[in-house]
């Protein structure tokens, strides 16, 4: 029996690609080979002319903001950057990741996705496609601000940096680096950057953080007018503190901002808080309501030393001097008022009162300055107002009155610096301070210092505008009348 030819198979050529695909996949798994779009090569990209500006300290996401801000021609600082972040400024510190990522949205910048976790096994492969991603932003324009490691150290710090740039011939990463003098374009070899670049809290997980600096709707400056402030902002507290931080004697102080001043003391934070609202809030308020418009032009420390040992012995370590009063002072030349606390608040509210009227008052006669510092020494409230109160020196100028030995008030009033401090009588603080009183006491004070202050140029001692504020012809009678005043007052202790 014949049998028939067998037919040829058909060849199933859709089979075959499949299973070449397959066999490549596994050889690919097996040597470990990257991905196609890992070994992409990638081209030189370069955003030109970014302005540079050294950061401040511990404002490096600060001045990687400012930088680019400047490209943009808005003209703003790394302070108002850091203004934008809502960080609390009595940490001294810089922002966080955190923080300028809110910065960064406040101002308009459209960063995408900040954060972002990749396991620790297998790393490469995310790193090499975020990079890819950064990459792809530069090509569009966009810079990148990066958190990263500073360097390999063991234990380094974590440090912003604004990327602007890759050099495909020499596998480069380009970057301004702001915490140098010379930080613009440096460059950086892109394996150690990928090594850098993501912050490793654990062992088994990563953290790659990156803000994309896309423009949305940016602030508004007119060309060379800066959006800062004129009085000291929070960025000025924060670096303020800053700095404040690496004198302190030891760690056993706290730290609070009453504006305009920094309140500094070796007590417990809420102790601290406390003196700082009820004193130095209490009556910078008050003073301000009748008398000052304008904030001293500095920031101005406050130190609170606990007890006589902590007030001489770390006037020694601060201001390398001892003090000459046991109650406190005021220096000028270190920007700071210095307390024993344990003295009582009266000294620290005289003491306010000197950096307010140097701000609003300028060519101030001594006389005046103590006078008006002193009478607040013993200090209270009436009607919503800051009032004097009589106090110690009562005894001394009512015993210098008897003796007859209170000078004119046209010579307190004439008295030079030199003379008030140096060649007192006995009574300058005393009668300046009762003077004042006695212009409290018949609702005249304030309408004298505003006089005075007007009159300044024309009456520099102050003399005519007290006669005419008091309505006096007869200065004799005048003093007369104040002396009969100041011997019917009391004060116990």
């Amino acid at each position: 029996m014949a049998t028939a030819p067998t037919a040829d198979p058909v060849v199933d050529s859709s089979l075959i690609r499949r299973t070449i695909l397959v066999l490549l996949a596994l050889i690919i798994a097996l040597l470990d080979v990257p991905s196609l779009s890992q070994a992409a090569p990638l081209e030189t990209v370069l955003i030109r002319d970014v302005p540079f500006v050294k950061q401040k300290p511990d404002f490096c996401g600060e001045a990687c903001a400012e930088m680019y801000l400047r490209k943009l021609h808005v003209d703003v600082d790394q302070d108002y950057v850091f203004d934008q972040s809502g960080l609390d400024p009595a940490l001294g510190r810089g922002c966080y990741t955190r923080e300028l990522a809110t910065a960064l949205k406040r101002i308009g910048f459209r960063t995408g996705p900040v954060w972002s976790e990749i396991p620790a096994r297998g790393a490469q492969e995310k790193l090499a496609k975020a990079f890819a991603e950064l990459h792809a932003d530069l090509a569009a324009g966009v810079p990148s601000i990066v958190c990263m490691h500073y360097d390999t150290k063991p234990g380094t710090t974590e440090h912003f940096r604004l990327v602007l740039g890759y050099d495909a011939r020499t596998k480069e990463v380009v970057y301004h680096e702001p915490a140098e003098k010379v930080g613009a374009y440096r460059r950086m070899a892109r394996e150690q950057f990928l090594e850098l670049w993501p912050p490793k809290y654990s062992a088994d997980k990563w953290t790659l953080v990156r803000f994309r600096l896309e423009p949305g709707k940016m602030p508004a400056a007119k060309p060379g007018e800066r959006l800062t402030a004129p009085e000291p902002t929070p960025a000025d507290y924060a670096q303020h503190i800053h700095k404040l931080r690496d004198r302190l004697p030891h760690d056993g102080f706290s730290i609070v901002i009453e504006k305009p001043f920094v309140v500094i003391g070796d007590e417990p934070l809420e102790t601290v808080q406390g003196r700082a609202r009820d004193t130095v809030q209490w009556a910078v308020t008050r003073l301000k309501k009748d008398y000052f418009t304008k904030d001293p032009t500095k920031i101005l420390d406050i130190w609170l030393f606990r007890d006589t040992a902590s007030y001489e012995e770390n006037n020694v370590k601060l201001f390398q001097s001892k003090p000459t009063t046991p109650f406190g002072f005021f220096s000028d030349r270190d920007g700071a008022l210095v307390m024993n606390i344990a003295t009582g608040g009266g000294t620290l509210v005289h003491e306010i009162v000197h950096p307010f009227i140097a701000s609003n008052f300028p060519d101030c006669p001594s006389w005046f300055n103590e006078g008006l510092a002193s009478l607040y020494e013993q200090a209270s409230e009436r009607a919503g107002h800051i009032i004097g109160l009589t106090n110690w020196r009562l005894a001394g100028l009512q015993k210098a009155i008897k003796a007859g030995t209170v000078p004119s008030f046209e010579t307190l009033c004439g008295t030079s610096r030199r003379e008030f401090y140096d060649q007192d009588p006995g009574t300058n603080y005393s009668q300046a301070r009762y003077l004042c009183y006695y212009l409290q006491e018949r609702a005249l004070l304030t309408k004298y210092y505003h006089a005075f202050r007007k009159n300044a140029a024309t009456d520099r001692s102050g003399y005519k505008t007290l006669l005419s504020i008091v309505e006096e012809d007869d200065p004799d009678e005048f003093k007369k009348r104040w002396e009969e005043f100041v011997l019917g007052l009391r004060f116990s202790d």
